[in-house]
């Protein structure tokens, strides 16, 4: 047996059970991430004077775009859909600001798949794409 240098740290995911939502609401998160100001736009959804530090917003958005689901789910009428995509795009957003605060050590020169790369949310093309096998 040989020992892997090419593993990556990631920040443990938490106990809470990952989102399971419509293509169509991620996909609205996924395209609002470009118009995303993290200082303008979270505290406007939080009602909060100040931003707090990334990550730390994650419960409350959470527990409020469960509560939003929940309304979804059950067709009610006070349902405000603009508010869900709203909540989906800081979930997102906090999530990537909550890693990216912590840096993930990569080994130079280690072989590293295009596929672990990819879950890493690292992105690839042109000659850096090349990662050599030995340096």
């Amino acid at each position: 047996m040989s020992y892997m240098p090419n593993v990556i740290a990631f920040r443990p995911r938490p106990a809470a059970e990952p989102l399971r939502r419509p293509r169509v609401l991620i996909r609205a998160a996924r395209e609002g991430q470009a118009g995303w100001r993290r200082e303008r736009d979270l505290k406007r959804l939080l009602r909060a004077d100040h931003c707090p530090a990334p990550g730390a917003s994650l419960p409350r958005l959470r527990a409020e775009e469960a509560a939003l689901n929940e309304a979804r789910l059950q067709r009610a009428a006070d349902y405000d859909m603009h508010r869900h995509v709203l909540l989906m795009i800081a979930i997102l957003a906090e999530m990537r600001a909550a890693v990216g605060d912590t840096p993930v050590p990569v080994r130079t020169g280690a072989r590293i798949g295009a596929a672990m790369l990819a879950q890493a949310g690292v992105a690839l093309s042109g000659p850096a794409a090349a990662i050599p096998a030995h340096p």
